[in-house]
């Protein structure tokens, strides 16, 4: 099992290069299933998530080949309509095939997704969506059985509440079903709006992503397309916080700054100063002493979630007092014992953090616990006196692409270890 071995207190200056996002590129992935025409793909980041994924579309039956910068997929015909544990069990966003499954073929068989321990993500608002565009579900072993065998039909779907996955979900089943689908209380993220763009280009009539009510119009076939995936704004985020950490100007490179307009605001709040030297480059450093700030998370356009973890971490390093509440996973703290380890001052009670700052962090030795925990742990051991050595980074190989190696070429010092 892999090791990130990180030397603290050294100051990164230079560029870092965000990937394509991974949050997008696995519902992407996904809506390939949707045509039996090739669907060539940009952007799409190297990380183990996104391996899991192709791995489970040849299973499917797809024939998927890798590039440089992406792939090119073509399910000409599904072979099998199921989507195994021993495929999914590491990943969450294995439900983002039962929609497509289901539409093109009239029967899908899920496993229940796996993937990052930080709280139950019901799949039950997926299941009662396509229920409502006409499927039968039903769930054994551990599967979850979806039958249409004449077709899915519009219908208006309601969400009690917001979900990304599920809207990408329903929006993919809508796309082949007959007649208007509206989906009410939707997902608003980036990623969401990528997917949209995707299914346009090949011959969906989406309209409204990005807002909470998203109309489809059912078609009865969809075609190939190509696509670049939109820059991962998590990624981007989490550089920026370790450039604000570090004092010396720091540039993050190949982003939509639009995407991490509510980070930013934060960050500025706190102290952190910005310049944008190119439409899709952000330059970071700390305008001086960070100071306290309180957060909540909240669905797109709010704080998002996958950034608690290394907000919190920066928090340590700021003076005064900072109270941070989680409102969309109910066990996104276990970072805390972690950076307690570390010597930070962190009390939890619920779901709020209270977080003293200007700890003075030293190295030790820690474990994440998921795919944010990891991102938090490397933000914190840059920071810290020593040597920090992070057990289990398989988590952040699953969203980060080749994170050591950037940092590395902006002057930390960290290496993996087996």
């Amino acid at each position: 099992m892999d090791k990130f071995a990180i030397e603290g207190g050294r100051p990164l200056e230079g560029v870092i290069q965000v990937s394509g996002a991974k949050n997008a590129a696995l519902p992407v992935l996904a809506a390939t299933l949707l045509t039996d025409q090739e669907v060539r793909l940009d952007r799409i980041p190297k990380v183990r998530d996104i391996r899991t994924m192709a791995r489970l579309l040849k299973s499917l039956g797809a024939d998927v080949a890798s590039n440089s910068g992406g792939y090119a997929v073509r399910v000409t015909e599904v072979t099998s309509p199921e989507a195994p544990y021993e495929l999914v069990k590491t990943m969450r966003a294995s439900s983002l095939v039962l929609g497509p499954l289901v539409a093109r073929c009239g029967e899908a068989r899920v496993s229940l997704p796996g993937g990052c321990a930080i709280g139950a993500r019901p799949i039950n608002l997926h299941l009662a969506g396509l229920e409502k565009l006409g499927a039968e579900i039903s769930q054994e072993h551990g599967y979850i059985r979806a039958h249409a065998p004449n077709g899915l039909a519009g219908a208006v779907i309601h969400f009690d509440r917001v979900t990304v996955t599920g809207t990408e979900d329903l929006m993919m089943a809508a796309a082949l079903a007959r007649g208007e689908t509206i989906i009410e209380n939707a997902a608003r993220e980036p990623e969401v709006a990528d997917l949209a763009a995707l299914l346009g280009k090949m011959g969906a009539a989406i309209d409204g992503a990005g807002t909470s009510t998203i109309r489809i119009q059912g078609r009865s076939r969809l075609h190939g397309a190509t696509h670049a995936i939109i820059p991962d704004r998590i990624e981007a985020g989490t550089f920026l916080i370790a450039g604000a950490l570090t004092g010396n100007p720091l540039t993050i490179a190949g982003v939509d700054t639009r995407h991490l307009a509510a980070l930013i605001d934060r960050m500025r709040q706190a102290g952190v100063d910005f310049s944008f030297p190119a439409e899709d480059r952000i330059e970071v450093r700390a305008g001086g002493r960070l100071r306290a700030v309180d957060l909540a998370t909240r669905e797109y356009p709010g704080f998002p979630t996958d950034m608690q973890a290394q907000f919190l971490a920066m928090m340590t390093q700021a003076e005064g007092e900072s109270h941070i509440t989680e409102t969309i996973f109910e066990n996104r703290f276990m970072h805390v014992s972690e950076l307690l380890r570390m010597g930070a001052d962190v009390v939890l009670e619920g779901n709020q953090a209270t977080v003293r700052g200007k700890s003075r962090l030293s190295g030790a030795k820690v474990m994440a616990s998921d795919l944010r925990a990891s991102a938090c742990l490397v933000i914190a051991a840059l920071t810290a006196r020593g040597e920090t050595i992070i057990d289990r980074v398989y988590h952040i190989d699953r969203g980060y692409e080749r994170i050591e190696e950037k940092l590395s070429n902006v002057g930390a010092r960290i290496r993996r270890t087996k």
